[in-house]
């Protein structure tokens, strides 16, 4: 079944040379299937020496690692001349799941996980992270934040209130805290309850188009989305990145279905697929999950960028 996936798929870039049954030396069976490339079938005993006159650049091994025998010293005869091991899991018990192993010193570990991105890939978005971020903040200082911190705290009935600070989830449930410019009167959580009944987002997450707790001046910045700029100091803590799913309050979270949780296993963003898919179009939770669980499957750096080419134009329109 092995080497049919591996011929059923050329796109994998392989080339077969040579198929060996198990340590017995028996190749019964294998000379009657039709193998593209013609590879040679060769008895166990005769692997050694096959790899040793032939340019190998991989063999993979039908099974999980074994300590001693045959199988074992031809293994270990084969890693001394520097060919890539390639162990086959007997069965993927986690379907959509990316395996990777990792030696630690003499500790060797298979890691699981949905997300394709690596400790590499992490430091690579981190370093973007930051360094967008300091550029944004450098430039939108004294041109944005400054004019709208005077703005709030010189509005009537804003209580010289400029910031508004709230107990959000992010990576992995960690709690921190999120920055952004008041756009809401200064009682608005406490009012969350009476209106709940006009919730138009269907699940754990609350939104209404006429939100009655909204100030003009926090209608004006939130359509342009100038009221997230202070979230970019959380990016330079670490606590958010640029790009990723939006980070939920603690009482939301607690109303997530199991399978719902995984939209916490990347870092919270500003942006996100779900922001630049037409995000007051989408009125149902499980939609908005399925954008945020698109994006960590598919994680790239380019779809980072692409993310936030996107939502350039989306923020100018007030989309």
């Amino acid at each position: 079944q092995l080497l049919q996936n591996v011929l059923d798929r050329p796109s994998w870039g392989y080339r077969v040379l040579a198929v060996s049954t198990a340590a017995s030396g028996d190749s019964s069976g294998w000379d009657s299937l039709s193998l593209p490339g013609q590879p040679k079938v060769v008895s166990f005993d005769q692997a050694s020496t096959f790899v040793e006159n032939e340019p190998v650049d991989e063999i993979w091994v039908d099974g999980l690692p074994v300590s001693s025998g045959q199988v074992y010293e031809f293994i270990e005869s084969v890693a001394q001349q520097g060919v890539v091991l390639r162990y086959i899991l007997p069965r993927n018990y986690f379907p959509g799941m990316k395996w990777n192993y990792e030696t630690l010193d003499n500790v060797t570990t298979l890691t699981a996980a949905h997300s394709p991105m690596d400790d590499l890939a992490r430091l690579t978005k981190r370093a973007m992270d930051v360094v967008i971020a300091s550029a944004i903040l450098m430039v939108s200082l004294p041109l944005v934040m400054a004019p709208l911190a005077i703005m709030l705290y010189l509005e009537p009935g804003g209580r010289r209130q400029v910031l508004f600070r709230q107990e959000r989830v992010g990576l992995n449930g960690r709690l921190f805290d999120c920055f952004k410019f008041r756009s809401m009167i200064p009682d608005a959580e406490k009012k969350l309850e009476d209106l709940q009944h006009l919730n138009e987002m269907e699940g754990p997450a609350f939104k209404i188009k006429e939100d009655p707790r909204i100030t003009k001046i926090g209608a004006f910045i939130r359509k342009f989305s100038l009221d997230e700029f202070p979230q970019f100091f959380n990016v330079l803590r670490g606590d958010m990145s640029l790009v990723g799913p939006r980070p939920p309050i603690p009482s939301e979270v607690n109303l997530y279905e199991r399978n719902q949780k995984r939209r916490l296993s990347v870092k919270p963003g500003i942006t996100g697929l779900w922001q630049v898919s037409g995000r007051n179009d989408i009125s149902d939770f499980g939609d908005w999950v399925n954008l945020d669980l698109q994006y960590i499957d598919q994680w790239s750096l380019a779809l980072d960028f692409k993310i936030l080419v996107m939502t350039i134009p989306a923020v100018f329109k007030g989309r």
